[in-house]
């Protein structure tokens, strides 16, 4: 079990990688599946909203702050080398930094960026709706298991 700073560190990971991992998870559930529904023009219009109203301080706090805390606990763990609880923490780390947070500038933002560039009821934006639901969905679901192996593996740390 993991003491002291640790501990805290630990819990705040187990907080944000959980947070982050219950909102993607909402979106790979039904979010998604409910754009998908929407005729192609209503379904990219609605998607640019949603992705230019998720940028808010309090959803970039949790999501970008929980990035920073996890590379903080991976360099401490590193430094420190503490007696309980290393792989654990070096792998919620991991998990989150590279398969939620990287994952989400590399795989899922690009994607949003591009669909950004369509206008809404254009026969490129209707050619380019179904991939990109099925694309970024599937990504999405990468992302809630990373975040969620992320929380359980922080859970393990505290043990």
């Amino acid at each position: 079990m993991v003491e002291g700073p640790f501990f805290v560190l630990a819990v705040l990971g187990v907080l944000g990688t959980g947070l982050v991992a219950g909102v993607f998870c909402a979106f790979s559930t039904f979010v998604m599946r409910g754009l998908a529904s929407l005729p192609p023009a209503q379904g990219v219009a609605a998607m640019n909203a949603i992705n230019v109203a998720a940028v808010t301080p309090a959803f970039m706090l949790v999501f970008s702050g929980t990035a920073v805390l996890c590379a903080i606990v991976a360099v401490v763990t590193f430094v420190v080398w503490p007696a309980d609880g290393k792989a654990a923490l070096l792998l919620g780390s991991a998990l989150y930094v590279f398969g939620s947070f990287g994952l989400t500038l590399v795989a899922n933002v690009p994607r949003n960026d591009r669909l950004a560039r369509m206008t809404p009821g254009t026969a490129e934006a209707a050619e380019f709706w179904p991939a990109y639901v099925r694309e970024w969905t599937f990504w999405n679901h990468v992302r809630t298991v990373a975040s969620a192996a992320a929380a359980l593996a922080y859970v393990v740390a505290l043990t």
